[in-house]
């Protein structure tokens, strides 16, 4: 069997900012003497909502396994490549995506995912000269994914583009791998699932693991309830993240009034940002 993890045709890594695409760029590294191939390179799209240790683990990541990583941000026109230093932590990217469609994500018309992450690589790719075409830049990216998800998995015609899945990868393998780095994501891992982990306060993420988020740290919230107080759409659906839970600002209040309406139970919905 081959190693799926070899490259030899343009590729992007896309780097989401978890341990599981960081395992998946350190077997790519292994496969190749633990040097970046030619034909590849490594992206990681921030939205301006990542924790900052997440944006750390990046750059950690970058300097320990001496890789060249480039940091991509949504513009308007295009796309705006950053650094640790100056990339965007206060949703500047994704507010400035929010004002120009008008209204906000939500589950059914989850638009963040590849406004702010799937095409300023694509962009970035036809750039390079890496793709011919926009469809063609924005599949060609090698996804974090691993075996355990394979309903996220089945969605993905070109296995190629998740070697994780085809090596069979579990979050038990990812989470014994970074036991024994000298360096890991200053997140806390449950149960292989880093629930701080993505946009902050994504939407996608159930009720009760929000709260939780809040409860633990309260300026978390004010971003999100900021959006949602533009209230830019004329349809009161379009001015919320999700209509089928109280806003970000009740949500605040709740959790300073250690009020718990959320079933503990209530699943994060599948999304395509990472791990």
């Amino acid at each position: 069997m081959s190693n799926p993890f070899k490259i030899d045709s343009p590729t992007c890594i896309s780097f989401s900012g978890g341990r599981t695409s960081a395992y998946m760029l350190w077997r790519v590294l292994e496969a190749h003497q633990m040097s970046l191939p030619p034909e590849a390179v490594v992206c990681f799209a921030n939205t301006g909502k990542e924790d900052e240790a997440t944006l750390r683990f990046v750059q950690d990541c970058s300097e320990q396994w001496n890789v060249p990583i480039t940091w991509l941000e949504y513009a308007e026109v295009n796309y705006t490549i950053v650094n640790f230093e100056t990339a965007s932590r206060n949703g500047e990217p994704f507010e400035a995506l929010i004002r120009k469609r008008n209204y906000l994500p939500n589950p059914v018309t989850r638009f963040c995912t590849s406004e702010l992450k799937i095409r300023p690589i694509g962009r970035y790719l036809l750039s390079l000269g890496m793709a011919g075409t926009k469809t063609e830049a924005e599949n060609m990216s090698m996804i974090g994914m691993r075996a355990d998800e394979q309903r996220r998995a089945a969605k993905i015609e070109d296995k190629s583009r998740i070697p994780l899945v085809t090596a069979g990868i579990t979050k038990e393998d990812v989470g014994a791998f970074w036991r024994g780095q000298p360096f890991d994501l200053g997140l806390p891992n449950n149960n292989g699932v880093t629930m701080h982990g993505n946009c902050d306060l994504c939407f996608l993420k159930g009720g009760s693991q929000v709260l939780s988020l809040i409860a633990e740290k309260p300026e978390r919230a004010i971003w999100w309830a900021k959006m949602e107080a533009l209230a830019l759409a004329s349809k009161p659906s379009g001015a919320v993240f999700r209509s089928d839970r109280p806003s970000y600002a009740s949500m605040l209040q709740y959790s300073k009034d250690q009020t718990d309406f959320f079933n503990p139970n209530d699943e994060s919905i599948a999304c395509f940002c990472g791990d």
